[in-house]
């Protein structure tokens, strides 16, 4: 639908236009808010130096108001197709999901930055529509990314605590290119996420802190190692509060880089 929102556009980066979007990164500020679908230059040196990560806070502000283009269907892959975004969950005081990913993802975003680290994130601001699924899986692989993670948090049972990482199934031409680094760095995510932040393992989905997913277009559209991770339930009053907690936040930034750190380490 010409409505739509498109970033693929503006994200198949030749060499000569990825380096003009590096330079004119180089001038942003780490705490800004800017950055969607493009490389935010590091400000030199780290031990992440020369490395690409793709932060993907989930969902977007504006996605309820706008049925019409986020329940567009998207393909996902293998003649499959799936909406384009959803609006997400919230707390049981109104705390969004949408602002919850994108204040996580800014928070991350400066500590990998801060590590040297060339980062990508999928939107640039809550005040907008989508990206559609394909396009975040586009914006990664494009990016040639080392690493992607997609920032949620679930809306499971009242009664359910803790988090859990989304890995991909390995389906054949699709994500058996990256199923066992997919697979590795959910694994990194889940040890040092859990070790930062004391936040326990999910008991009401997945085992042991892990998923795998076959219907996540994200996911299943993705070139390069990405994950999902919910970091917590937001539907459990437990975690909800730790959500809500502006200091928290930045623990739960910390645990995704020390498990980044690990995976590319």
């Amino acid at each position: 639908m010409a409505s739509r929102i498109s970033t693929r556009a503006a994200l198949a980066l030749s060499p000569v236009l990825l380096a003009a979007a590096l330079l004119a990164a180089a001038v942003t500020g780490p705490g800004s808010a800017e950055g969607g679908g493009r490389i935010l230059a590091a400000p030199g040196g780290g031990e992440l130096s020369g490395l690409v990560i793709t932060i993907d806070p989930g969902h977007n502000g504006r996605n309820g108001a706008h049925p019409d283009q986020i329940n567009e269907q998207v393909p996902i892959g293998n003649g499959e197709t799936k909406e384009c975004d959803t609006t997400g969950t919230e707390t049981g005081s109104g705390y969004s999901e949408a602002a919850y990913t994108f204040d996580v993802a800014l928070k991350l975003k400066r500590l990998l930055r801060e590590a040297g680290a060339k980062v990508v994130m999928t939107r640039s601001d809550n005040r907008g529509v989508g990206p559609c699924i394909d396009e975040r899986a586009e914006i990664g692989t494009d990016a040639e990314s080392d690493a992607a993670v997609s920032i949620h948090a679930d809306g499971g049972p009242p009664g359910g605590r803790g988090y859990h990482v989304i890995y991909p199934t390995k389906i054949k031409g699709l994500t058996d290119d990256i199923y066992g680094a997919s697979k590795r760095l959910a694994i990194d995510l889940r040890d040092s996420f859990g070790n930062v932040t004391g936040l326990p393992r999910a008991n009401y989905i997945g085992q042991n802190g892990l998923d795998k997913r076959s219907d996540l277009g994200g996911l299943r559209l993705s070139d390069v190692p990405k994950v999902f991770l919910e970091t917590g339930n937001m539907r459990n009053g437990a975690d909800a509060k730790k959500l809500e907690s502006k200091s928290f936040r930045g623990r739960i930034a910390k645990g995704i880089f020390e498990g980044l750190k690990r995976f590319l380490g």
